[in-house]
């Protein structure tokens, strides 16, 4: 399974281009799945609803399907899965953007805005191969992509996908 990681700080776009990605891979004819790491604890129910009440009664799982989607809601009870158990969960697709994870191993976009007056993370995270960028910014080895095209970046991304589901170079 091909994997990219978007990272970056808080504010620089992460969120945006991947959004923006989205609908430009899928025009390549890719399947494309998505991962959202959050920092802090969210609740994608609602109290009140009957699935809340499942869960706030004890329920360790929770599946919630109608016709036109499922979602499986699992309590966590110690430590935060890995990337690797939560890719391991998911259905076969061409490429997995996944939000975050930035200290993960595998290669990373990094979204990199220097009005936001933060270092840039591929200084430090190898996993770096590419950053989209508003700046023209000495990235050094890695490739330097302009943050306000997002059809460049996808065309990018498109080149480093294998037809056999692994990444390529």
């Amino acid at each position: 399974m091909n994997v990219l990681g978007i990272v970056g700080w808080s504010g620089s776009g992460k969120t945006t281009l991947t959004v923006a990605l989205l609908p430009l891979l899928r025009g390549f004819g890719l399947t494309v799945s998505t991962i959202k790491h959050a920092h802090h604890g969210f609740d994608m129910d609602r109290p009140g609803k009957d699935s809340h009440r499942h869960r706030e009664a004890g329920a360790r799982e929770v599946l919630v399907v109608s016709s036109r989607r499922w979602a499986l809601l699992h309590e966590i009870e110690g430590a935060e899965p890995s990337l690797e158990e939560l890719l391991a969960r998911m259905g076969k697709v061409d490429l997995v953007l996944v939000e975050g994870f930035k200290s993960h191993p595998g290669p990373k976009l990094e979204v990199w805005r220097a009005s936001l007056g933060k270092p840039p993370l591929w200084e430090q995270e190898p996993g770096v191969v590419a950053v989209a960028s508003d700046s023209t910014a000495d990235v050094g080895s890695r490739v330097l992509l302009p943050l306000n095209r997002p059809e460049t970046i996808a065309t990018w991304i498109r080149t480093r996908i294998s037809p056999g589901g692994r990444e390529g170079s």
